[in-house]
């Protein structure tokens, strides 16, 4: 027989055998869908946490810092500045500059951590926020988007991230609130802390003053700084709400204006730091490294690395998400292919009994010339076809179970505000669970094709 007339015979039997065909198909098309399914939802749990962790992590940004366990030449703690500079331990902005021409480098600059200040308004309104010291020409090579203004090279000049301007209470107001949340608990306080601290105020063009303790003093003195002028607002940054921006205040001023803020607010001392590390020196504490792609993160790491730095970055977060979902990917893959072996058994049983019930068809078939391969290849031929319609059939339930998830897990929004979730099916996945699928109804096809192809033709013609 040739191969069209044993794909006829297959063929002609799962039609008229409909209860079997359906019962078996049931199973491989179930199998089938958990499989794509589970696949799905790995792949797409996994590129959902890879953007989120981009965008709240900043995978391609290498934080580079001093490296404290160099030792300095020249004298140990009492050199003088001009031995510092020898310090290769150092970030200085020789090396920041270096930095900058690297390959795959976008962008490399200084982050001075200043200080963390009370900023106070002409209107007497107060809040809290972080100082940070830096080229203000490059923040919006750092994904930072100018709500007004822009940046400028004038001494004074200060930019607000988008948080920094939420939450301005006046100073009496502030000193009630705290004073009735350190007492008994009262919800009614709570929210309206809670309230004025989503309150937006339109700082641009505003003056306003820095005020950080002085450590030094045994009265609680507060050290306040010249006027400032804010010469900027950022925007909200792209998938943040407000519930977690207003927990994020930095003040960004130019590398002048931070020393300037250091010697007025003596914070060098406050914190501890030693007064040399300031922009007059070159010498600083903290630069972030904006490189073109998560790709090359490690290379150029390296080469940070050469100049006797500390360098950090998130990718350690990338490495876990991906073991995770390749944990969970071989589970639900597991679960798919533990249900095709159970739809296996069904075939396995649903075709032995066919066997049994054509032992005529097979016995003449043997009669008029069939040998053992082909009846064989008719059982295993219709084992496949049995195979591929249910694989065909799965992909339909695939689609309908991934709609049904996507309504359930993706009308909300995503974690902190950014997209929701939505799971999506490969087109890749779509291949391998109609070859799963065809692959059990052949292996769950062989032994009933071997019992078929021994049935002995007279014994089989005189029974019935």
């Amino acid at each position: 027989m040739r191969i069209s007339d044993i794909t006829r015979l297959a063929w002609d039997q799962i039609k008229r055998r409909k209860v079997v065909t359906g019962l078996c198909m049931a199973g491989l098309s179930i199998g089938c869908a958990a499989i794509i399914v589970a696949l799905s939802i790995g792949d797409s749990a996994q590129s959902y946490a890879d953007r989120e962790v981009n965008r709240n992590f900043k995978m391609d940004e290498i934080t580079v810092r001093p490296n404290e366990g160099i030792p300095g030449q020249g004298g140990g703690s009492g050199a003088g500045n001009s031995a510092n500079k020898f310090d290769p331990g150092r970030l200085t902005r020789q090396k920041v500059e270096i930095i900058q021409k690297l390959n795959h480098v976008t962008a490399a600059a200084p982050f001075q951590e200043v200080g963390y200040v009370q900023m106070l308004t002409v209107d007497n309104k107060i809040s809290d926020a972080q100082i940070i010291g830096t080229d203000l020409s490059l923040l919006t090579k750092y994904g930072n988007k100018f709500k007004q203004g822009g940046p400028s090279d004038t001494l004074g000049g200060v930019i607000l991230n988008y948080g920094a301007t939420l939450g301005l209470i006046d100073s009496e107001t502030r000193k009630n609130l705290y004073e009735k949340m350190n007492g008994t608990y009262d919800p009614k306080v709570m929210e309206q802390y809670d309230s004025l601290s989503r309150l937006p105020s339109d700082m641009y063009q505003q003056q306003i003053q820095l005020q950080a303790p002085d450590m030094a003093s045994q009265t609680g003195k507060m050290l306040t700084s010249s006027q400032m002028r804010v010469i900027g607002t950022l925007a909200l940054p792209s998938g943040m709400d407000e519930n977690m921006a207003m927990y994020d205040k930095k003040i960004y001023v130019s590398l002048e204006t931070a020393e300037q803020l250091s010697e007025e607010l003596k914070l060098n001392a406050n914190n501890g730091a030693d007064s040399s590390s300031s922009s007059k020196t070159g010498v600083f504490n903290s630069a972030i490294v904006k490189v073109d792609s998560v790709d090359n993160i490690v290379q150029v790491e390296k080469l940070v690395q050469k100049l006797t730095l500390q360098t950090s970055t998130n990718l350690f977060q990338k490495e876990q998400l991906a073991e995770t979902f390749s944990m969970f990917k071989k589970v639900a893959l597991g679960i798919g292919v533990f249900i095709l072996i159970i739809a296996s058994i069904s075939i396995i049983v649903a075709m032995t009994m066919s066997t049994h019930q054509r032992r005529r068809q097979i016995g003449i078939m043997k009669v008029l010339g069939a040998n053992m391969g082909q009846i064989r290849n008719m059982f295993i031929t219709e084992a496949a076809l049995l195979g591929l319609l249910g694989g065909l059939l799965g992909i339909g339930f695939s689609y309908l179970i991934v709609s049904g998830i996507n309504k359930l897990v993706g009308t909300g929004g995503g974690f902190g505000g950014g997209e929701a979730l939505v799971i999506y099916i490969p087109l890749s996945t779509l291949p391998v669970g109609i070859a799963f699928a065809i692959m059990t109804g052949i292996i769950s096809g062989i032994y009933p094709a071997i019992s078929a192809s021994r049935t002995n033709a007279l014994t089989a013609i005189k029974r019935d």
